[in-house]
């Protein structure tokens, strides 16, 4: 640590379409979901992260919530800058006197293209940061897991977010083939909402489609501690007066099964582009899961019947790659995947 080490600031940032982590010191400073809330008139944010979210839905035509990132990618480059900006902000609670610089390893998509790449690059040099890694989301997830990436020994990581699903097999701290689809835990609420307009006549929104995601989301229809029926508010649309029905797992798991098998299939596609040494490796390996999508009930036991291969949920999947960029923060210099 040098004498004007104080000045510098050194933060990792898992910038998800659902939520962004940031960690500094290895501490988890902020986890809040990744939108912000706008007034239309003077376009200054009111609100970001959880109370953002306690909006959504629920505004006014003065008020609009936005999520600044979609699929993965950075799709309006204003608010994504604003929310990181106030975001670094939440991570010390204390002003200081003076505004430290700022040093970043910032986790990707592995399918993003280098347009998306260098706005997620330029959004946080607008925000103060000084120095910008980039790293891509499984390699940070197999980190984060624990997995000894530089070794010459092949580790299979799906990482299932919120806007893709980033499937890797990886080898000598690289990334020998992947495969990313834009099929996740945003899907996951769409089928939802869908299912749930056909098949009972209610229209609910994204926030109650999450809930019933995680309240009563399932993989398959048969699983080992089913959860209880969930009682599910919405407005009915014939009559358009409110109304509740009871939601069991199994219809959930109904509702989900087209996307999921997208999911196998792209693992199955992965696996085909494995080289053969590196297949023998991941067959005594197993495949790890993170990200919040690897947390669907009976997910692991579906990809496990489907690929013939142990399958296991990394734990706490969720800050799996936040963690595996703070591993890489700590390395900035020493790691050759991280992408100046």
């Amino acid at each position: 640590m040098g004498l004007f080490s104080f000045l510098t600031k050194e933060i990792a940032i898992d910038l998800g379409t659902a939520n962004t982590i940031i960690i500094h010191n290895d501490k988890v400073v902020v986890n809040e979901p990744s939108i912000v809330a706008i007034d239309r008139a003077t376009q200054k944010i009111i609100a970001v992260g959880r109370q953002a979210m306690m909006m959504h839905g629920k505004t006014h035509e003065n008020i609009k919530t936005i999520r600044p990132l979609r699929d993965g990618v950075i799709a309006d480059f204003q608010a994504a800058e604003f929310m990181i900006r106030e975001l670094i902000k939440m991570s010390s609670p204390k002003k200081p006197l003076f505004p430290p610089s700022l040093r970043m390893v910032i986790g990707i998509p592995s399918g993003i293209t280098e347009v998306e790449e260098r706005a997620v690059r330029d959004s946080a040099e607008q925000a103060g940061a000084k120095e910008v890694r980039l790293i891509h989301e499984p390699m940070a997830a197999a980190i984060g897991i624990g997995l000894d990436v530089l070794e010459p020994f092949g580790n299979m990581v799906v990482d299932i977010g919120g806007g893709t699903s980033e499937i890797a097999v990886i080898a000598l701290g690289g990334i020998v083939c992947n495969k990313s689809i834009r099929i996740a835990g945003d899907v996951f609420n769409a089928d939802i909402e869908e299912y749930m307009r056909k098949q009972h006549n209610i229209l609910v929104g994204e926030r109650t489609s999450e809930k019933i995601k995680i309240e009563v989301g399932a993989a398959m229809t048969e699983i080992d501690n089913p959860p209880p029926d969930l009682a599910v508010h919405g407005r009915d649309m014939l009559t358009g007066i409110p109304k509740e029905i009871m939601i069991s797992y199994s219809e959930i798991a109904h509702a989900l099964d087209k996307s999921i098998s997208k999911i196998e299939a792209a693992v199955l596609n992965a696996l085909e582009m494995t080289p053969p040494e590196l297949s023998a490796d991941i067959f005594r390996t197993g495949i790890y899961l993170a990200g919040g999508g690897s947390l669907l009930r009976g997910l692991d036991k579906r990809i496990s019947l489907k690929t013939k291969l142990q399958v296991q949920v990394a734990e706490d999947p969720l800050l799996a790659v936040a963690r595996g960029t703070g591993i890489a923060l700590k390395n900035f210099d020493k790691f050759p995947f991280l992408i100046k």
